[in-house]
């Protein structure tokens, strides 16, 4: 019998009453690992706050935004919260959205990823490098960083932290094999889209650059909701589904999982700011295939079969418009199912 895949949770922003517990909690119960996501604030401040009050778990940013500061303030955030977590941090980097990039954030979207790539490069070297006076300059076509002046007063406490980018398309997937310590997988993903298209893309960037399949850790996201009354879990994980439908970056996505029809009405909906019709278009089908939905022995079962090819999973609520009572209700229900 295989053994169990080690599990990840994720922590949201919260205050320090509530914050120190339930971080401590995760690591006596024997979580390998948390990840904090940017929702608005980068992710760093949470995770120092629960790395004070840690020892043992990994600290996972899951995602910062790569392309909403310079490389250089990302590796000297990341290298500071490894010293103060004792080399416990893993860099997730993500993309996001064109138009909440250039849109909310005011800064340059670009090409995606070759962008990435010159995020990652830099990050590193300055992780690497940044203590010598070496550096000089990072030429990019996105961020030219003259580090002529500049020199970290003590040398980081890993010489590299490991880097993982998310994906959903299989591009992002292949770069991933390319370059990134780690793959964070969609929770959007379904169990046939892991097998025929991100399995083989991963594969594919790791043989393009020569690498073994040990050198990617695919850390799987998946959306879980345990409760025996399937139609009121389907309820509860529509508007999660509705509110990440609604970017039209992910229509291929969903044209290719056979949900094009749905999407596009969802979105169309959401241009006119009409929420309810967002749930309303949004399927049990379509809540079913992506979600894990069941009782606790049969999300066992389905969390088992999607996660057949990856090394570690982390099961989060889908939580978007659903009150805040219920969803600590299926946090806890997922705490006592895959902790421990």
């Amino acid at each position: 019998m295989n053994a169990p895949l080690p599990v990840w949770a994720e922590l949201p922003v919260l205050p320090a009453r509530e914050l120190v517990p339930l971080v401590q909690a995760w690591e006596d119960a024997g979580v390998e690992g948390l990840w904090a996501p940017q929702i608005f604030g980068a992710p760093f401040a949470t995770l120092a706050a629960a790395a004070a009050v840690t020892r043992r778990i990994k600290l996972g940013t899951g995602i910062a935004l790569a392309f909403t500061r310079s490389p250089l303030e990302t590796a000297c955030s990341a290298i500071d919260l490894d010293h103060i977590s004792d080399g416990r941090v893993v860099l997730g980097l993500g993309s996001s959205a064109e138009s909440q990039i250039e849109g909310s954030f005011g800064m340059v979207y670009g090409k995606p990823l070759a962008h990435m790539r010159e995020v990652v490069s830099q990050v590193r070297a300055v992780i690497a490098q940044g203590h010598t006076g070496q550096l000089q300059r990072l030429e990019g076509d996105y961020h030219t960083l003259d580090l002529s002046h500049f020199r970290l007063i003590a040398p980081p406490r890993r010489s590299a932290i490991p880097v993982y980018l998310p994906a959903i398309f299989e591009k992002a997937c292949e770069q991933a094999g390319a370059i990134a310590d780690g793959l964070l997988g969609h929770p959007l993903w379904t169990t046939q889209w892991i097998a025929e298209k991100v399995i083989p893309h991963l594969e594919a960037g790791l043989a393009n650059a020569g690498r073994p399949r040990s050198a990617v850790t695919v850390n799987l996201m998946i959306f879980t909701v345990i409760n025996e009354n399937r139609a009121e879990a389907i309820a509860d994980a529509r508007a999660n589904l509705a509110f990440y439908t609604q970017s039209p970056q992910y229509l291929r996505y969903f044209e290719g999982i056979g949900f094009d029809k749905e999407a596009r009405a969802i979105q169309a909906a959401f241009a006119v700011q009409d929420f309810d019709a967002m749930t309303r278009a949004c399927p049990d089908e379509m809540v079913s295939v992506i979600n894990i939905l069941g009782s606790a022995d049969e999300v066992r079962e389905l969390v088992a079969e999607r996660a057949v090819s990856v090394d570690a999973i982390t099961p989060v609520v889908p939580q978007f418009g659903m009150p805040l009572e219920k969803a600590a209700v299926y946090r806890q229900r997922i705490a006592d199912l895959f902790y421990g």
